[in-house]
């Protein structure tokens, strides 16, 4: 499955559109730190995916596959893609979700109580606020890949 990524220098309007449609925050996009990603192949848009480094560590933002590409495959692959940038500066993955713990527990993602957050996780406007105290807590340590 051959695609293509391209770095956004900055949240474009096909990204917050695409977040909002999913009900994934927005907020926090243009502060630094964050790096998203435009994922192609030659059936058009895949989808979006984010990063945010985070001390030694670093958060998914906002992974969203578009709905006419769901099925197919490519959330696995944009999260291998991520995760391999992420493992480039980060030890380990953290992330927060309301809908798609399941599929991240399929790629190896672990669930963890809020409270065993490390405490720059737990700072990050993410964490703290952005996404419900109702989310899912998920961790994967990049170092055993």
């Amino acid at each position: 499955m051959a695609f293509n990524v391209s770095a956004l220098p900055e949240p474009t309007p096909d990204l917050i559109a695409a977040l909002e449609a999913a009900g994934l925050p927005t907020d926090d996009l243009h502060e630094p730190g964050r790096c998203f990603y435009r994922f192609e192949d030659d059936g058009g848009l895949i989808g979006f995916g984010g990063l945010e480094q985070v001390g030694s560590n670093a958060l998914i933002r906002s992974m969203v596959v578009m709905d006419n590409r769901r099925g197919e495959g490519h959330g696995s692959m944009m999260l291998s893609w991520l995760e391999a940038r992420a493992a480039e500066k980060a030890a380990a993955l953290y992330l927060l979700t309301t809908s798609a713990a399941v599929f991240f527990q399929r790629q190896g993602y672990v669930v963890l109580p809020r409270s065993a957050a490390p405490a720059a996780i737990a700072a990050s406007r993410q964490f703290s606020g952005l996404c419900p105290a109702s989310a899912t807590f998920m961790f994967k340590d990049l170092r055993s890949q």
